[in-house]
């Protein structure tokens, strides 16, 4: 049974005005990231300005039909790579969906369309070696290179996001004997717990300690909530840690290009190649959909592939001679020690 439409959103609203409501539904009722609201802003407003331009028939989201979008949709092939097309027409989908629930109009014409095929990049991960030596790469004599090991200690043994780390506060992590435990704030304003390793534990204990050496220079200041400040006092911002990752990179590993969404994806590949279960994996990434997570597997799955080539004695045979050349198997990852 659909929903009663308000007496302000009547069918023949206007579309810019109806694009106005699911903008304010999506930051209000759905708290979406402003992020992600000012995307389908943008992606509705190219909807508005092709209707405007092309079909000066359209008065309201009633007169879209498939002929107005599949026009649409040529425009955009013209000038858009195929992911930033999908993009804009799942936003046209959601937009006609809302609508559509609401009973503002009989049918989503946008359910029609066919998405361009993307292909999905590989997630970016390094291995165990490389990862160690980029998080313990930071100068921890200075309270600046406390502040680092104990972030690039996070982002491997939790895998969060950028901005989920730069949104803990010093209430939200939970350290114990045996390790630890953060309340992160995730995509949708979603609440997860996300274990600590010992490791990542001891870092942020040894920052804690020189933390008020980063007050503001000038004022004093000095956020008391944030866990991570900047040389100002003030929190950290992901741009901040975005450059200290691509630092630690090159200087650790010899990776500029690396960067710490990387170390959220090599978090998950290891701990599958560890052998953990993908659905504890989804739970600990935040993932809506197990098909995000499942990227994962194929991630592993190559890697497996490549240790297999290089070390079984059957894989090295060449066809057309008993032995292949000596290979060397592969380094086993260096343990890490405390501290």
């Amino acid at each position: 049974m659909k929903s009663a439409v308000p007496e302000n959103a009547a069918k023949g609203a206007g579309l810019e005005e109806a694009v106005a409501r699911f903008v304010r539904h999506l930051g209000e009722e759905r708290r979406a990231s402003p992020h992600t609201v000012a995307a389908y802003r943008r992606d509705l407003a190219q909807l508005i300005a092709h209707v405007q331009e092309r079909r000066g028939r359209v008065r309201g989201p009633g007169d879209l039909d498939v002929f107005v979008l599949r026009g649409f949709l040529g425009q955009l092939a013209r000038t858009h790579a195929p992911p930033s097309i999908g993009r804009k027409i799942a936003a046209v989908r959601a937009f006609l969906r809302w609508l559509e629930r609401r009973g503002e109009i009989e049918k989503n014409p946008a359910a029609e369309l066919e998405l361009p095929k993307v292909r999905r990049p590989m997630p970016t991960f390094v291995n165990a070696d490389a990862a160690a030596e980029v998080v313990e790469a930071p100068d921890e004599a200075t309270a600046e290179g406390q502040r680092d090991r104990a972030i690039l200690e996070v982002l491997y043994a939790s895998g969060l996001r950028v901005s989920e780390l730069v949104g803990l506060d010093v209430g939200d992590v939970e350290i114990t004997a045996d390790g630890g435990r953060a309340r992160v704030l995730g995509k949708g304003s979603k609440e997860r717990i996300v274990p600590v390793g010992s490791l990542a534990c001891g870092a942020i204990t040894r920052w804690l300690g020189r933390r008020e050496e980063l007050r503001n220079p000038k004022t004093g200041a000095l956020d008391e909530r944030a866990l991570f400040v900047s040389r100002l006092g003030r929190r950290i911002s992901v741009r901040q840690v975005q450059h200290l990752v691509h630092r630690y990179g090159a200087l650790g590993a010899g990776r500029a290009d690396l960067h710490p969404h990387a170390l959220r994806h090599t978090f998950a590949t290891h701990l599958l190649d560890g052998g953990a279960d993908l659905r504890a994996i989804q739970k600990m990434l935040g993932h809506a959909s197990l098909s995000t997570t499942q990227r994962y597997a194929h991630v592993s799955i190559d890697h497996l592939t490549k240790v297999y080539d290089a070390a079984h004695p059957l894989a090295r045979r060449s066809p057309t001679k008993t032995a292949g050349p000596e290979v060397a198997p592969p380094r086993a990852p260096r343990a890490r020690t405390k501290g």
